[in-house]
């Protein structure tokens, strides 16, 4: 049989070619309009989906993608910006401001075609009323250190946006709609992706303003006067059609399928497992364990699959996104034992803000760790998983993917 690493390595690479555009616009496009067709979005996916939608179309379009820098790609006739993420820029502001000016710009014979992925509330950056970007970039900031679920600090993006929460899709109207979106979101709500900029939601401050106390993220008079003022109604729009053409489970399946290939037994324990991602480790490996000594809930040889999105507070100084402080507390957590790997990775092909996809482990690692004299609990103190598992070579780095279903981990056991 092959090695960890090349088993957990071929699963990864199997749901990421599951999560990818190509081919999946085929049979979901609308009937061609008397008018233009403009195709806006954004998203860490969205540069890639833009040209599968044109190599799929076939026909004159034009417009505006905004992206995260580095995940752009060539393109006919849509015009990609790449903008920061996760915390905005103005080059964001920018494209989001030409964006909702298309949208405007649409008649009652044009189509507008909204290619949304996950990353897109912080690319499609436009503040409401009464904010600078300065004032978004720093609730981002907080938004980030807080701790606090996805869902969460999206309902906060949409509370303080010109854009997001079905505002766009507002701007569109009396065009006719077409929505396309990559889910990263628990659930595969489409008002949670990108945080639903064409998907109409009723707003509720008072809501948004306790979840911020909640989570510790401070809300100035002058930001809660605008959060009260932001209200949208969410009535639906007429002609609006919305399509889900990759998602975490998809992607899982794809994994649940490659494993077979290998004899091995898998188990999808859910595509959106949310908390923090430390927690989360330490029941992971719990249920390993029963795995590997009681067949419970599956007899080994077997492979445990995951997606979703766990959170980090952050309280060191380390390099490392979620899915390495995951690793890194999962390697801890089992503390070695024989027979036991895995690998968890952001399918963006970023983890955090670093330069890799995620890391891997065997029942070697914490070992080879002692022999180097690098302390695992003293990285993860730190919020350092990046640069633990960087000094014993076990960094997953795949560049930019051009999709993102969220994370993948898979624990193999043998």
């Amino acid at each position: 049989m092959p090695s960890d690493r090349d088993i957990l390595l071929a699963l990864f690479d199997a749901a990421l070619n599951a999560a990818v555009p190509e081919g999946k616009f085929e049979g979901r496009l609308p009937e061609p309009p008397k008018g233009r067709t403009i195709v806006i979005g954004a998203g860490k996916a969205s540069a890639r989906m833009a040209r599968a939608f044109e190599a799929a179309w076939g026909r004159p379009c034009e417009g505006v993608i905004v992206t995260r820098y580095g995940h752009g790609c060539e393109t006919q006739h849509i015009e990609i910006v790449e903008a920061a993420h996760p915390v905005p820029d103005q080059a964001g502001l920018d494209a989001a401001r030409r964006i909702l000016e298309l949208a405007r710009s649409a008649g009652p014979d044009d189509l507008v075609v909204c290619l949304m992925s996950g990353g897109a509330s912080a690319l499609l950056t436009l503040p409401a009323e009464g904010l600078t970007l300065a004032d978004k970039q720093a609730l981002n900031k907080q938004l980030l250190k807080s701790g606090a679920p996805i869902g969460i600090m999206n309902r906060v993006r949409k509370s303080v946006s010109a854009i997001k929460g079905g505002r766009l899709a507002a701007a569109i109207a009396p065009a006719r709609a077409v929505t396309y979106l990559i889910s990263d979101v628990p659930g595969d709500d489409p008002a949670a992706i990108g945080s639903g900029p064409t998907i109409p939601e009723a707003s509720d401050p008072e809501e948004v303003l306790r979840l911020m106390r909640a989570w510790g993220i401070e809300a100035r008079p002058e930001l809660e006067a605008v959060i009260r003022a932001n209200v949208v109604s969410g009535e639906a729009l007429p002609g609006q059609e919305v399509h889900m053409i990759a998602t975490p489970l998809m992607a899982l399946q794809a994994a649940e399928a490659k494993a077979r290939d290998f004899g091995l037994i898998p188990l999808i324990l859910g595509d959106a497992i949310e908390g923090e991602a430390r927690e989360a480790a330490n029941v992971f490996a719990g249920i390993s364990r029963s795995a590997a000594t009681h067949g419970l809930p599956v007899k080994a040889p077997c492979v445990l699959l995951s997606g979703g999105e766990t959170t980090v507070t952050v309280r060191g100084k380390g390099r490392g996104g979620r899915n390495v402080e995951f690793l890194l507390a999962l390697a801890l957590a089992l503390k070695g034992e024989a027979g036991l790997s895995a690998i968890a990775c952001d399918t963006d092909g970023v983890d955090g803000t670093e330069d890799n996809a995620g890391a891997w482990f065997d029942a070697a690692i914490l070992e080879e760790a002692r022999a180097k004299g690098l302390s695992a609990d003293a990285f993860l103190a730190n919020n350092d998983g990046y640069s633990f598992f960087a000094a014993l070579d076990r960094l997953v780095v795949t560049g930019p993917t051009l999709t993102n279903v969220n994370d993948f981990r898979a624990i193999l056991i043998r």
